[in-house]
């Protein structure tokens, strides 16, 4: 094999190999007036990371911008790994979402759990115990055999690094369309709990102090990550797809040594390498702190021969933490990482001249100013267009779908993937580890306890991205909406926002329409629902052929739990409970499922959403759960009202008996999608309280049926039996749904 060789400064310039590597003519000529001079290779190579898109949101800085990311308990916002909200008694909720969506649609086993890996490592980087971890997931049709590889390699990947590091993978969600086939989502969020005295930043302050490498050596995979999540996937040429292998159990011993070595005072910052590997890390951690920072390469741990500094700097290996620590103390903390099995190198140290020096071989290789690699990179206004299609869904309400069964359309809804149980995929996590799962996979959010406190910590994460496609704005707020719905339904208060922003290409005015559009409906509604976006992660460029997927900000949600008997779930508790529907059922059936059913098309107005109106079905669900009035709750969300009513009933061996008075619809009343809507049980002797509550607050409040002891499932509409059936058979019709077709 021939060894390659790097083209000089002066071949870069003439031959425009900077095109090759994502950096634009505009971009180029920023860098050589950075440097006074032409980049050579490994110096372009640094540029060409830190100014992706991955890295830089160098083409959605403009719009993040709007996203309300303080308030009263956040402790930090976005910036750092993670994000931090104080839960009282001096500790705090660390957490954030992120993306590995290329990778997945490549190699999805390491591809989706190599994306769990980087998140944990984003968590314990801030000091935090890791205790949950969630995902959210997008795939094109099952009926696809690619569709069912990629998801059960993905599937697979997620729960074998989750199950690995001993830590509980207990929610998410997963959503089905052909959108999603050549390029499938992957997105992973995790929780961690910190004390405020032990809460971490990745910087790397004091000059003189020492730089040390932490964890697995450095290898070839993954060079080039960045960039190549900041193209569309044909774009992206063979050096760029050398997916990351990730190693769980490695990963393991580091967190373990990282949460000692967290003990030590003379540790001044860590950072994981995540994309962009050891550039982003050490050239983050010196612009932070307003320094410079030298490394030598050749002290790196590598695990292949040869490897040039462009390599070293560009490796995306996974299971690798940069540290630095107080001169004069550098043997403590290697001490540690050798009781862990671990590598642990001095390589470089902090310096006050504000440039990153690289040294390899004996000569200095890369020296570039820090501030320009992380602070200086391009910030892009696309042009923005709202697309024909947008005004004529805006102005088609769809009040009706002709349904001549209705037990059959309920069973038919039931078994679509999009809302059939998800149990093929969550029973291969261990959702249980570490014995502080209360609420598992299955209802609205799972529920964790925080360890030695009476508290626990609601988590969900949530996004219908067929709402988006309609309506962006809309789809953005319903978003947050329905997971501050999710973890009110738990019994929590919503605390925060992680999001995570999967869009097309922003080079399309359309696509770049879409994302301003989502982004302020999401940001509305944070601004109203007292949850600001304390982190999260962009990923663009998705889409194949020209075909993108639907705009999908999947947000990730954290509610606190004040009470561990305020824990509450989707799910019946006992015969002759009286069900009740807060909220307003309106003549709304764009884009919902029943529409995708009956018409294979999503089309026309999407349910509207009254955010203030949202907030007090939230507050009187809550306030109803604090005072004990409640048995269960559940967001009418997928499938309306029917949908919602049988999920609670499911596992529970309960059924139902429904009386509803209507002049809507009778496909709008059972199976459409208006929002701030939350059905609970309780029992009889509650009902006058959770009336008042209802009333007094302004929100729409009407007993809809009985829990009944039997296997029957009835409603009736305006006193005409429209669904009989057992209830037997619409569990077996929604634990079949997605089983049925990864089997055939």
């Amino acid at each position: 094999m021939l060894e390659f060789k790097e083209p000089s400064p002066k071949k870069i310039a003439e031959e425009k190999i900077y095109l090759d590597m994502g950096v634009s003519e505009q971009e180029f000529t920023m860098i050589k007036d950075f440097l006074g001079r032409l980049p050579n290779y490994t110096e372009l190579g640094l540029f060409s990371v830190m100014w992706s898109e991955h890295c830089s949101y160098k083409n959605s800085k403009v719009v993040l911008k709007q996203f309300p990311t303080s308030g009263e308990h956040v402790l930090q916002g976005p910036g750092e790994g993670a994000g931090i909200v104080d839960i009282g008694d001096k500790q705090a909720v660390v957490f954030k979402i992120e993306s590995h969506n290329h990778p997945t649609a490549v190699e999805p086993y390491q591809g989706a759990a190599t994306g769990v890996g980087g998140i944990i490592r984003d968590i314990f980087s801030m000091g935090a115990r890791p205790i949950a971890i969630l995902n959210s997931l997008r795939f094109g049709e099952l009926n696809q055999p690619r569709v069912k590889y990629l998801l059960k390699q993905a599937a697979a990947g997620i729960a074998d690094y989750g199950n690995c590091m001993e830590i509980p993978t207990v929610g998410g969600e997963i959503y089905f369309d052909a959108c999603y086939e050549a390029n499938p989502l992957v997105n992973a969020m995790c929780v961690g709990v910190v004390h405020h005295d032990q809460v971490q930043k990745g910087i790397a302050a004091g000059v003189g102090n020492s730089v040390i490498y932490v964890g697995a050596a450095t290898g070839r995979d993954g060079i080039h990550g960045a960039t190549f999540a900041s193209k569309e996937l044909e774009e992206a040429d063979d050096g760029e797809i050398a997916v990351q292998i990730g190693d769980p159990a490695l990963e393991k011993v580091l967190l373990e040594a990282c949460l000692e070595m967290i003990e030590n005072p003379a540790l001044i910052g860590i950072q994981d390498m995540g994309a962009a590997g050891l550039t982003s890390s050490s050239s983050e951690m010196a612009s932070k702190a307003d320094n410079g920072i030298e490394l030598t390469l050749d002290l790196v741990p590598q695990r292949e021969d040869g490897m040039s500094a462009y390599e070293i700097m560009l490796s995306e290996s996974q299971e690798r933490m940069l540290l630095v620590v107080e001169k004069g103390h550098e043997a403590e903390f290697i001490a540690i990482c050798k009781k862990w099995g671990l590598e642990g190198v001095n390589i470089g140290r902090v310096t006050d001249d504000g440039q990153m020096r690289l040294i390899h071989h004996g000569r200095v290789v890369a020296e570039v100013p820090v501030k320009s690699l992380v602070d200086d990179a391009p910030v892009y206004k696309k042009p923005s267009k709202q697309p024909d299609s947008f005004l004529l869904n805006q102005k088609l309400d769809i009040i009706d779908i002709p349904i001549s069964n209705p037990s059959a359309v309920l069973k038919q809804l039931l078994s679509m993937p999009s809302i059939a149980s998800k149990e093929w995929v969550y029973s291969q996590y261990n959702s249980s580890i570490g014995s502080h799962t209360l609420v598992k996979p299955g209802s609205d959010a799972a529920v964790v306890r925080i360890e030695g406190t009476r508290k626990a910590l609601a988590v969900t994460t949530d996004c219908n991205s067929g709402y988006l496609h309609l309506d962006p704005y809309q789809g953005g707020a319903i978003a947050v909406a329905e997971a501050a719905r999710n973890v009110v339904c738990a019994g929590a208060k919503p605390l925060a926002v992680t999001d995570g922003l999967n869009f097309g290409s922003p080079e399309n005015p359309e696509i770049f329409w879409q994302l301003e559009q989502a982004a302020a409906g999401i940001s509305e509604a944070c601004r109203k629902l007292n949850s600001p976006v304390i982190s999260g992660n962009v990923s663009l460029y998705n889409e194949s052929d020209e075909k993108p997927i639907y705009p999908t900000p999947i947000i990730g949600m954290v509610g606190l739990v004040e009470d561990l008997d305020q824990v509450t779930t989707q799910f019946y508790k006992q015969a002759d409970d009286i069900i009740v529907l807060l909220g307003r059922t309106l003549p709304e059936l764009g884009g919902s499922h029943l529409q995708k059913l009956k018409e294979k098309v999503l089309r026309g107005r999407i349910p509207q959403i009254d955010l203030d109106y949202e907030k007090r079905v939230q507050d009187v669900t809550l306030t109803a759960v604090k005072q004990g009035l409640l048995h269960s709750a559940h967001d009418v969300s997928e499938g309306g009202l029917a949908v919602a009513v049988v999920e609670s009933a499911f596992g529970t061996n309960l059924g139902v008996n429904i009386k509803l008075r209507s002049d809507l619809s009778l496909s709008a009343l059972l199976f459409g999608e208006s929002q701030s809507r939350i059905v609970v049980s309780l029992s009889e002797s509650n009902l006058d309280k959770l009336v008042k509550l209802a009333e007094d607050a302004d929100v729409e409040v009407c007993v809809i049926g009985r829990v009944n002891g039997d296997d029957c499932t009835v409603f009736t509409v305006n006193n005409q039996t429209v669904i009989d059936c057992k209830m037997s058979e619409l569990e077996q019709a929604w634990k079949e749904g997605v089983p049925c077709l990864m089997n055939t």
